[in-house]
């Protein structure tokens, strides 16, 4: 086990096991060649070639999101997708950039669409030293059940934004009043692309640095998280080293944490892989 692993674990993508989905001009996914086949019996929807996909579906957001719902409701009933409790997320081409359509997020993998989404940090310092609350995924999460995580982390849905869904899911996850997770600093992006058994996560993670007050103790509200832990960074640090407790891509988190504070050492052999290796370019 090492650093390089979890980067590596989440950039598995081979540019060759896919082809581009269109939207007009604009690439708006990214389709596993299997996928693509698959979308082949819905010509209305999209239009099927060797070496690219195109949504044909024509209508304002509503209509072609209805559309493609369809196509995605045929996928759950074949098993190859899970629907996730009527959550969208808005595929566009770029960040900022208005609805192509909205996608239900448990098909988002299956047609490589960019997800967005925020981490906090949310740490303190005891005795002079830097500490980080740890969560506990619940054993019933459908992605990564029973692992480590970040004190607070979303995916940005349709009709929320970056900030409220930093607010919202602080509520939810930890009883983070609206008024202190709004002091959270903004502290990057962490970016990757990994081939999942669905297809591809595109994934772009707004991160935040939060500094808790001594007194506060994280509860969760919404059953996402069994229980939290506040931990020594330097512990952190040593359990993503040297083990998969953490959730795939909070491990890039904590690294990129541990980088900005001084956790890990420029001489740490490592260093350069973790430096270099958290910020895929956004094509």
């Amino acid at each position: 086990m090492s650093f390089r692993h979890h980067i590596v674990s989440c950039n598995n993508y081979d540019p060759a096991r896919v082809v581009p989905l269109f939207a007009g001009r604009d690439r708006v996914g990214l389709l596993r060649h299997d996928n693509a086949a698959a979308l082949r019996r819905f010509p209305d929807v999209f239009a099927v070639a060797d070496d690219r996909v195109n949504l044909v579906a024509r209508g304002d957001v509503a209509a072609v999101s209805r559309a493609v719902d369809a196509v995605v409701d045929a996928l759950v009933a074949e098993k190859r997708v899970p629907k996730w409790r009527n959550e969208t997320f808005d595929v566009t081409p770029r960040w900022g950039a208005p609805a192509v359509f909205r996608l239900d997020r448990g098909a988002v993998p299956f047609f490589g669409t960019r997800a967005y989404g925020v981490h906090l940090n949310g740490y303190l310092w005891e005795s002079g030293s830097l500490h980080l609350w740890v969560g506990r995924r619940a054993p019933d999460k459908r992605v990564a059940p029973d692992k480590l995580d970040n004190i607070v982390a979303g995916g940005i849905g349709n009709g929320h934004g970056l900030q409220e869904t930093l607010l919202k899911e602080g509520e939810e996850e930890a009883s983070i009043p609206r008024n202190l997770t709004s002091d959270a600093l903004p502290a990057g992006v962490v970016s990757y692309r990994m081939e999942s058994e669905l297809g591809v996560r595109d994934d772009v993670l707004f991160v935040f640095d939060l500094e808790m007050p001594a007194d506060f103790v994280p509860k969760n509200q919404d059953g996402e998280i069994a229980h939290f832990e506040l931990m020594p960074a330097s512990a952190v640090l040593d359990r993503v080293r040297t083990s998969d407790d953490f959730k795939f891509n909070v491990n890039l988190v904590i690294l990129d944490f541990a980088l900005r504070h001084g956790i890990l050492r420029p001489d740490d052999q490592e260093y350069l892989d973790v430096a270099t290796g958290l910020h895929r370019p956004l094509d």
